[in-house]
């Protein structure tokens, strides 16, 4: 099962989620916090830290301990190859950018984000269907 796993107190982050389970109709893609006790496992079974917040991590398949992970824009972009449909399409042109322009300009949305978007608790899903995808 693939996963997002995402900074549960960052007010962008919890909105793009959201926009991401609306689009995600079939289902595919499982969602927790850094925070959550989903998110601290993984980190700690891989060797990342689990004090900083700054990046999400999508995970290829929670199930399997040698999965394979991405940060920061990889995981934004593998994270929505796995939506499918036009937001695959939409996200192609920004696969031929380097990836390090891409990370640099993450990084400078992810310090910035509690200012220009605020920080709250992670809220529960707007739609009941919504809640099984939504791990802790």
């Amino acid at each position: 099962m693939p996963v997002l796993l995402f900074d549960g107190e960052c007010g962008l982050c919890q909105s793009l989620v959201r926009a991401m389970l609306r689009r995600d109709r079939l289902g595919r893609l499982c969602f927790a916090p850094l925070q959550g006790n989903t998110g601290q496992a993984f980190l700690r079974a891989h060797g990342l830290s689990t004090s900083d917040f700054d990046s999400l991590v999508f995970v290829e398949d929670l199930a399997r301990a040698d999965t394979a992970f991405y940060q920061r824009m990889r995981g934004v972009l593998a994270a929505l190859r796995e939506l499918g449909g036009c937001v695959r399409v939409l996200a192609r042109p920004l696969a031929i950018v380097p990836v390090h322009w891409l990370d640099a300009g993450y990084r400078l949305v992810a310090r910035l984000r509690y200012r220009l978007f605020g920080g709250r608790r992670l809220a529960p899903p707007l739609k009941p269907e919504w809640a099984g995808r939504m791990l802790d």
